[in-house]
């Protein structure tokens, strides 16, 4: 018998304000423990949540940018648990009545259509850090990192729509570019802006359905997540073969060993006891502010593959790859519009500016051959000033100068050979002193020719315009 893996995702995106989801406390990474904390965000009695109108339009904002409907009314709720990290013994989020609901996500992979529904996108805090490693004393005790507590989330749930791990994980990398698009996150899952847990169950290919899921927690980068859902897809279909029956439960994913463990049994939802948060009210949503969100919405990365293909000319893989970040794109779009020829900036741009980008570590827009620069190259290579195998040559000395392309042309001497005066003296110095290859062209071995172009561009140091060249021989030997 064969099986499929059924996936669903959960995706924690943290919100790019300032300040925490119900106090002013800084949310800015890589503070000393414990010195961005408040009565609110610790939780102590009496403490009162204010909530944060910028995380809300920021949720909004992702909610509408993942084709969500927002309500004009959520509510608030207490999700109640103990852990040492959550003091106050609840979590603020959002359960019955979440911020916005039935999202889709479609888009193009591997040249095929795909989709995935967005179930719900509620906003919740951040609970605090339990400290194992790194600290006084870590083997006797967990310290406790409040730093995080209060941090402004949107959590983002998809619907059971994903078969693979591979899927799941060019799904998670999508959505990724979306939230940087539309500047609701900064995508860095090293630090624990961007995480993604996911639910995993096996049945019989063909069948409508649904297993019992587990969920694998806390994932924090695509090829970790791909890996657990293969191997979380494997261990199941093994229990079941064995004649098994699979448990409801959470694992975390151990990337040395390849291999989910189990953490505790899978709570449902009453084992949270959720109810309204009685110190904020209702959340309120008119139709005018989700109008003006949307109105600031920006060109969404699959929108701008699309356009990438269409006004650009652009084959399908080229797009993909400019578009996995705005920045990327932006580069790429003002390259083209200086070069005169999209896809030859398309092929500097996936090649030797990608290429020094990550040997160097840099951002694109660290970048030193800004895109007027590069572009200007591509016009004088693709106007005949200057040849294709210079043109690495003079990237090279803008790189390291910052020159212009035609001050590093000119520095380096490398202007290309191209008025009829000067290269038709050298052709005719070459046939002179090639008379027997212009025999042979002219007893119909046409192929001479390569050899005959290749003595103009010897004698000029490779300077020569090869087209040019061609013709001018064409013309004095035929």
């Amino acid at each position: 018998m064969e099986f499929e893996s059924v996936i669903g995702l959960e995706i924690h995106a943290q919100l790019l304000t300032d300040t925490k989801i119900f106090c002013g406390c800084s949310s800015a990474f890589g503070a000393q423990p414990n010195t961005q904390v408040c009565p609110v965000c610790l939780g102590l009695p009496g403490a009162l949540p204010v909530l944060n109108r910028r995380a809300v339009d920021y949720g909004i904002r992702a909610s509408l940018a993942l084709g969500c409907t927002v309500q004009p009314v959520s509510i608030f709720a207490r999700k109640n648990y103990f852990y040492p990290d959550l003091p106050k013994g609840y979590q603020i989020s959002q359960y019955e009545a979440p911020l916005a609901t039935d999202g889709l996500v479609e888009y193009e992979t591997n040249g095929q259509a795909a989709a995935v529904r967005i179930t719900r996108v509620h906003l919740e805090e951040d609970a605090g850090k339990s400290l194992h490693q790194g600290v006084p004393e870590s083997e006797k005790f967990t310290h406790l990192d409040f730093n995080r507590s209060g941090v402004p989330l949107v959590e983002i749930v998809t619907e059971p729509d994903l078969r693979t791990g591979e899927a799941a994980a060019d799904f998670f990398s999508r959505l990724r570019g979306i939230l940087l698009a539309v500047e609701v996150n900064d995508g860095n899952m090293e630090e624990g802006s961007l995480k993604c847990d996911a639910n995993v169950s096996v049945r019989p290919a063909g069948d409508s359905d649904l297993g019992v899921k587990v969920e694998v927690k806390n994932i924090n980068s695509f090829r970790f997540l791909q890996r657990a859902i293969d191997h979380e897809f494997e261990r199941q279909v093994a229990v079941v073969r064995a004649g098994g029956t699979v448990v409801q439960e959470t694992r975390r994913w151990d990337a040395d060993l390849g291999r989910t463990n189990s953490m505790r049994s899978k709570e449902e939802a009453h084992d949270y006891r959720y109810f309204p948060e009685p110190d904020l009210p209702p959340l309120v949503v008119s139709e005018q502010r989700v109008a003006e969100v949307r109105g600031s919405l920006p060109e969404l990365p699959e929108q701008r593959r699309r356009r990438f293909v269409d006004d650009y000319a652009l084959p399908a893989y080229d797009a993909g790859v400019l578009t996995q970040s705005v920045e990327l794109s932006d580069y790429f779009e003002e390259t083209a519009r200086g070069s005169g020829n999209p896809k030859a900036a398309s092929n500097w741009v996936m090649g030797t500016v990608l290429r020094k980008i990550k040997a160097d570590g840099l951002a694109v827009d660290e970048f030193r051959v800004r895109p007027a620069a590069l572009g200007g190259l591509i016009a004088l290579v693709e106007g005949g000033k200057v040849s294709g195998s210079a043109a690495k040559v003079v990237f090279e000395r803008m790189y390291d100068t910052g020159e212009t392309a035609e001050e590093a042309v000119g520095a380096l001497g490398l202007a290309q050979i191209d008025d009829n005066a000067s290269l038709g003296a050298i052709v005719e110095k070459v046939l002179e002193a090639q008379p027997a290859a212009v025999a042979s062209y002219r007893g119909g071995k046409i192929g001479i020719l390569g050899f005959l172009v290749g003595q103009v561009m010897r004698e000029t140091a490779g300077k020569a315009n090869p087209k040019r060249v061609n013709e001018l021989l064409r013309q004095a030997l035929d």
